[in-house]
């Protein structure tokens, strides 16, 4: 009698309408109108969390990109919005209602414009398919269920009532990871069919981002962390998805394949002098020295070590990965240098003041960590190091590191200017080792520089070819 009670409140709750692709009944809990004021509502909120890239251009060359694409989907009458983020995270996001994110990270390793397509097409496919929409409601269905069926049965209160819950709510939303990015694949090949791109960049988008992901994946196993992934399409399935290459298949039998338009020219073009890694307001890396305009500051990590400029923190790993520094800010410090590196690190930690560069600070030491706290400009700057086992001969990196903080120089702002992206064309004998002797990318210079042109293990440019270099 329960479970019946239970089924019938469910079935009360159901909501159904017309699903514009598949034009059969979704399970939807929120109208079209519904949808967009949350879309709208997200969009303030993606935009405090990521700034908007500051390039009108380049905005105006994705926007075209993409109203093109949406103008043949499922829902050619739908307002889309599509917004460059300023950030070097490799991602591409919709949300409900037609809001299309793409960040300048993304473009960075994209070499023409029916990539760029591609991966527009994908996420629109989201929206026209109302994933967001499905996805929410089925969250919104197992939560105002249980909780109206918990009246009834109050063993749903229970903890065996709360495991069953976290089960509910799981079958709900168990369809909604790799069928639906398939689908967003399938729907994204077939809208670049219609706009006379190839559908088989869909597939070659996925295998350049695949190329990075291993990049990273090498690169982490060095430095002692896990390696970073990102969303959707890139993350779900490798390129030789049997499934993945029968959808792009489909939408290729609909295609004109004299008529498919690559757009490497025009993409190189828009994506001239894009922002590569850091933006100069979130501080710059340099040949192993960061440096920070607003707050004044420079600081000089060993130069074997991988430096990380993250969101919130600034992050060095030594080469074997077995040690790593960071350094934070405390923009409102009490007490003095002596004091907060006491509190800090704790009262079985070795405290000495001292003086760094003729600013303020306090060093401080203990069996697996070491570091210093220097105040300036009223704010106390933190820089530890830390190793799983001893320190040993880390230890005088870090120190070396903690000693090298300085006031940035008149000199030192050159290196303010962020990394760009420029376009040459390749000489006979270039070689991509060549091109990244004296980079600014350092050790890293030479996979980079074959990822974001597409060569990546191995590949050379060939003459006559337009290839991206960072400066």
């Amino acid at each position: 009698m329960r479970f019946l009670i239970v089924c019938l409140l469910l079935a009360l709750l159901t909501g159904c309408a017309q699903n514009p692709v598949t034009g059969s009944n979704d399970f939807v809990m929120m109208s079209e109108s519904q949808e967009i004021a949350i879309g709208r509502q997200s969009d303030v909120q993606v935009k405090k969390q990521y700034r908007v890239y500051g390039s009108k251009p380049l905005q105006d060359y994705v926007n075209s990109v993409g109203q093109r694409i949406a103008k043949q989907s499922h829902r050619p009458d739908l307002e889309y919005h599509f917004t460059v983020l300023d950030t070097p995270d490799i991602n591409a996001f919709a949300l409900p209602g037609g809001y299309v994110y793409i960040t300048r990270g993304i473009l960075a390793y994209l070499n023409s414009e029916a990539e760029l397509a591609a991966v527009l097409g994908h996420e629109i496919g989201h929206v026209t398919a109302r994933h967001g929409v499905r996805q929410q409601s089925a969250a919104q269905a197992a939560n105002i269920g249980l909780t109206i069926a918990s009246i009834f049965v109050p063993e749903i209160n229970t903890m065996g009532g709360n495991n069953l819950s976290n089960l509910v709510g799981g079958a709900l939303l168990s369809g909604y990871g790799r069928d639906h990015e398939l689908e967003a694949d399938r729907l994204g090949a077939e809208y670049l069919a219609r706009t006379d791109y190839d559908p088989q960049a869909i597939i070659t988008v996925i295998g350049v981002l695949k190329n990075q992901e291993l990049q990273d994946a090498q690169i982490a196993k060095q430095e002692g962390r896990e390696p970073r992934h990102y969303h959707g399409v890139f993350a779900t399935h490798p390129d030789n998805d049997t499934r993945l290459h029968q959808a792009v298949g489909e939408a290729e039998k609909n295609a004109n394949p004299h008529a498919h338009f690559a757009g490497r020219r025009e993409f190189l073009a828009a994506t001239e002098g894009l922002v590569f890694n850091d933006n100069s307001d979130q501080g710059i890396v340099r040949y192993n020295t960061f440096y920070h305009g607003e707050l004044g500051i420079a600081v000089q990590f060993p130069p074997n070590w991988q430096v990380h400029n993250l969101p919130t923190s600034l992050v060095a790993v030594s080469p074997k990965g077995e040690a790593q520094m960071q350094m934070k800010l405390d923009e409102s410090p009490a007490g003095v240098p002596i004091d907060y590196a006491r509190r800090y690190a704790g009262g079985n930690a070795q405290i000495t003041t001292t003086s760094i560069n003729g600013l303020p600070a306090a060093l401080f030491d203990l069996p697996n960590a070491t570091g210093g706290v220097i105040f300036h400009n009223k704010q106390a700057f933190i820089l530890q190091g830390t190793s799983k086992t001893n320190l040993g001969s880390n230890r005088r990196d870090i120190i070396d590191t903690v000693k090298s903080f300085h006031t940035i120089t008149s000199n030192e702002r050159q290196w303010l200017k962020p990394l760009t992206l420029h376009v040459i064309t390749a000489r006979n004998g270039d070689s991509y080792a060549d091109l990244a002797k004296n980079s600014p990318l350092g050790e890293t210079a030479e996979s980079y520089l074959r990822l974001i042109n597409a060569n990546y293990p191995d590949g050379e440019p060939k003459a006559g070819q337009q290839i991206k270099l960072v400066r």
